[in-house]
């Protein structure tokens, strides 16, 4: 089970700018400090912590951060719906298009996805492939 995942930003006002549009939408809570960003999913009392946990940080060995080539990290949304308004909230708050929202022909008929950069140019998926919404040809 991945445990978290960590990206790198520059510019942590931006990123918190970007990431505080999608993330709470999607229950993540944040907790902010001097190491940057902690986006956590909550916890109930004498529950289990739900994983993965999602950082945004500086750098550790204070190059500029890059993004992977390669890495992406997605978020699974409720409904079509969701994908398509938190892909609006994450332009509007300084994200960068990647793939509208959509059906993708190489997915299964059910997986609704867009494509999203963060101000750092680090890639995001969200996508709902929720069984009680109409599936692509339908």
């Amino acid at each position: 089970m991945i445990a978290y995942v960590t990206v790198g930003a520059d510019d942590i006002s931006k990123a918190k700018r970007f990431y505080s549009a999608i993330l709470p939408a999607l229950y993540y809570e944040l907790k902010e400090g001097p190491q940057g960003l902690s986006y956590a999913l909550p916890v109930a009392r004498g529950q289990v912590a739900v994983l993965p946990d999602f950082y945004v940080k500086p750098t550790y060995n204070g190059a500029p951060a890059t993004a992977g080539n390669g890495t992406m990290i997605a978020f699974e949304a409720r409904t079509q719906q969701q994908v398509r308004d938190l892909h609006a909230a994450a332009l509007a708050a300084g994200g960068f298009d990647e793939g509208q929202p959509g059906f993708r022909p190489s997915y299964g008929p059910r997986f609704y996805v867009c494509y999203l950069r963060d101000p750092q140019g680090n890639k995001i998926a969200l996508f709902s492939s929720n069984p009680e919404e109409p599936a692509r040809n339908a």
